[in-house]
């Protein structure tokens, strides 16, 4: 029996949709993301798709899964409704005074955010928790109904309860949310300890008030689409990407949205570490550029790295610290404004800069014809010959060349450039920054990114990764079959999965084995009824076991991942010595004469690894050039072939420079690259 699922991934610019068919055939399609309503560029995409395939809504018998960027666009829009945040009393300032951290040492005028709650909407309870979960202090029935009398008189729509020492124990939080559900049934109340059960007052203050400032977008986001699909006759309720690259249902996401701010960005890397277990590769660096930003991510043992503290709406857009941390699992990646509709300016000493600021979908690069004038990457691409101003998504939606010339004349006046001058300009600032970018990020984690393979997707992502890997020392890129879409793509290949994390400090010399048992059963119990809700079974979950460490005294942990179930191991010392191993790895020394605290448990849910079968086979014999075109990114008057892709046959090499257009995007092979086509379709170009 056929099998069709479909993915969905909302983007800055475009909606990408992909139908697969259990047999491997895809059938793709990308539409402009309309933010006024989502929803309205989500179906039509599945409209378009499923009349491609000839197919109607009961058809798709199999997954439906969805990553959206509904979350950051309600934080970084700030048009959510009034949010309160309960403190423990004494305590209402805690989103203001942040951690005393300065992004900028020796700037004294530097930005944060503002708290997504305001202080007035701020309120404290008479309570306290010690640090070691002792309740010293219970809030009375007296002080909890004053807090909801403030409440109503304030008209929020949502509560964020975060209190001291919650996370050793919630009795507190969950006594105040218990009362404030049964008094107000429609408001929707989040707590610390349920969100981010971590030590660290802001960060986890912080968490609790991005979640509850969400929870009125996501959930009733979330409950209008299950509620669409199944009337417009889709057999099964949506699966939504999180930022850690799980999958779960929606009502367990749109409780907490917090874990959907990267779900779109987190399907790439999960695409790219599918390619890397199909071609045998362990070390890869994936870059993902789109319309509106560009990402990159490190795959080591062809897994992504994973963070636990990551911002959001940053008050310096790409400068770490300037934004509001939270503190949930997150695939590791660095975000960069270089996307195709980073808009090129002239800064104030005259220089040429490129982002961070976007055109987005609305109005668009200018050669969109949707109002857009300011000129942007894509419009220095069309520009330059790298794209087809009639071959746009197939011819489907045109390009403006004129538009895009007029936009780079007003710039390349400015510059006092060549229109061709100043395009050249843009594609190679904007080059140069997605590689610092990625340099950066590499660095700071104590990764060699030099000679590493590039796996570029993304609509832009073909465009400009030869150039990037130039630039990072790399002498391969990987473009992928269906690159444009291929963040939906991952959604597809990805297990459910969800991560869970708790701190529970103890030094490992005390190690207390039965409360460990009680803290990661807990956990397990948690993770296996979110993953209920997606259909996996409990029995079909299979569970890997994570903790972060440090030597006492300190501020920062390590986190180290276990072979086996610390429940059954109950092996101190192996933990001991795996953390000392990893520690010694990052900074070269181990001060062994410290103890060693283990501060906060991780547990990484999964379900059934989704089964993939490659779909079609390529023409036998060798595709010839469609024609050719003036192409001069790096040269004045220059032509180059332009190969169609699907054209191509496995093995084939083509010598740069080089066009290889396909629907949804073009590749470019700059000079003295070479492409060769593989057994799985996939574009290799290595540098000569």
């Amino acid at each position: 029996m056929m099998t069709y699922s479909l993915a969905v991934d909302i983007g800055g610019t475009f909606t990408d949709i992909v139908l697969r068919n259990s047999d491997g055939r895809l059938v793709v399609d990308k539409t402009l993301t309309t933010h006024n309503d989502l929803l309205e560029g989500f179906f039509r995409g599945i409209g378009s798709v499923l009349d491609k395939a000839g197919l109607g809504p009961d058809a798709v018998n199999g997954v439906v899964v969805h990553a959206t960027t509904v979350v950051t666009n309600a934080l970084i829009e700030r048009k959510g409704l009034p949010t309160a945040l309960v403190t423990t009393e004494g305590f209402r300032d805690v989103l203001f005074i942040r951690n005393e951290h300065r992004y900028e040492m020796y700037d004294p005028q530097i930005e944060f955010p503002e708290p997504l709650v305001p202080r007035e909407l701020t309120f404290g309870v008479a309570e306290r928790i010690a640090a070691d979960g002792r309740v010293l202090k219970a809030p009375d029935d007296e002080a909890i109904t004053s807090l909801g009398d403030s409440l109503e008189k304030a008209g929020v729509a949502a509560v964020a309860i975060c209190f001291l020492n919650s996370f050793a124990n919630p009795e507190n939080e969950q006594k105040v949310a218990e009362a404030l559900s049964r008094r107000f049934p429609d408001m929707f109340i989040c707590t610390s300890s349920d969100v981010a059960p971590q030590i660290r007052e802001y960060h986890r203050a912080s968490t609790a008030a991005v979640n509850a400032y969400a929870m009125p977008i996501s959930e009733p986001y979330l409950k209008r689409l299950s509620a669409r699909l199944k009337t417009e006759g889709f057999a099964n309720s949506p699966l939504i990407m999180l930022s850690s690259g799980g999958v779960v249902g929606a009502d367990t996401a749109g409780r907490n949205p917090v874990r959907m701010i990267e779900s779109g960005p987190a399907a790439g890397a999960l695409a790219a570490c599918h390619y890397a277990e199909m071609l045998g590769i362990d070390r890869l660096m994936s870059f993902d550029m789109g319309g509106t930003t560009a990402k990159a991510c490190l795959i080591e043992n062809r897994e992504p790295l994973v963070t636990g503290l990551f911002e959001v709406d940053r008050r310096y857009r790409f400068k770490e610290g300037s934004g509001l941390p939270v503190i949930v699992p997150s695939i590791d990646m660095i975000e960069i404004g270089a996307g195709g509709g980073s808009i090129a300016h002239v800064d104030g000493l005259g220089l040429l800069k490129v982002g961070p600021e976007s055109a987005g979908s609305n109005p668009g690069p200018a050669c969109y014809g949707r109002g857009g004038t300011n000129p942007t990457v894509t419009d220095a691409d069309l520009v330059l010959g790298l794209l087809d101003a009639d071959n746009f998504l197939g011819g489907d939606m045109a390009l403006d060349l004129k538009a895009a010339r007029t936009a780079m004349r007003a710039l390349a006046e400015k510059l006092q450039l060549s229109e061709t001058e100043a395009a050249r300009g843009i594609f190679r600032v904007v080059t140069e920054a997605m590689a610092a970018a990625a340099r950066t990020h590499a660095t700071d984690r104590g990764v060699d990114y030099r000679g590493l393979p590039l796996f570029a997707f993304g609509g832009a992502g073909p465009v400009h990764a030869c150039e990037v890997a130039i630039l990072l020392q790399s002498t391969s890129v990987i473009i992928p079959p269906q690159s444009s879409v291929l963040s939906a793509f991952g959604t597809l290949v990805t297990p459910v999965r969800l991560d869970l994390v708790r701190s529970d400090l103890c030094k490992l010399d005390d190690i207390d084995w039965t409360r460990v048992d009680r803290v990661l059963s807990e956990m397990m119990d948690e993770a296996a009824a979110a993953l209920a809700e997606a259909g996996c079974k409990r029995a079909d979950i299979t569970a890997t076991f994570a903790a972060d460490l440090r030597y006492f005294g300190q501020q920062n942990e390590v986190t180290v991942t276990f072979a086996d179930d610390p429940r059954s191991a109950r092996d101190a010392n192996a933990i001991a010595q795996a953390f000392e191993a990893a520690y010694h790895g990052l900074y070269g020394v181990n001060p062994s004469h410290v103890p060693i605290e283990l501060v906060t448990w991780r547990l990484t849910a999964r379900g059934p690894v989704v089964p993939f079968h490659a779909a079609g086979q390529p023409p036998s014999s060798e595709g010839r050039p469609k024609g050719e075109r003036l192409v001069e990114a790096w040269s004045d008057g220059a032509r180059a072939p332009v190969y169609d892709r699907l054209s191509l046959a496995v093995g084939q090499t083509i010598a740069g420079p080089a066009i290889i257009e396909e629907r949804e995007t073009t590749t470019v092979i700059p000079p003295n690259w070479t492409a060769t086509i593989d057994s799985y379709g996939c574009i290799v170009a290595r540098r000569a």
